[in-house]
């Protein structure tokens, strides 16, 4: 584990992540501030922990947005998508590794 130092809405944090994972967890910081910030500039909510309710919040929705209620992959969060299109690419690769040898 490593320790990043960052700033969400003005604020300092230092937080931990794996190795590897440093650009992730800093552009989901990045995410966040701008959340967060965007949120207090409207001005209409005060006080941070219900600033960050309400960003939660918001990216919360977005995330169940990304899930579709229609289709083969209804239902499935990102990660599961991403498994089954792995899937599907090592399938393909499989089937496709016999036409390759002909040329």
């Amino acid at each position: 584990m490593i320790q990043l130092d960052v700033t969400i809405m003005g604020q300092p944090y230092r937080l931990a992540c794996r190795e590897g994972e440093e650009g992730t967890l800093q552009q989901a910081v990045a995410y966040l501030d701008n959340k967060m910030c965007a949120i207090r500039d409207a001005g209409k909510i005060k006080g941070t922990d219900r600033i960050a309710v309400m960003a939660a919040l918001g990216i919360a929705a977005e995330l169940l947005e990304t899930r579709s209620s229609e289709g083969p992959f209804s239902g499935m969060a990102v990660a599961e998508v991403k498994q089954q299109i792995d899937a599907m690419n090592r399938i393909l690769d499989a089937a496709l590794a016999p036409q390759e040898k002909l040329f």
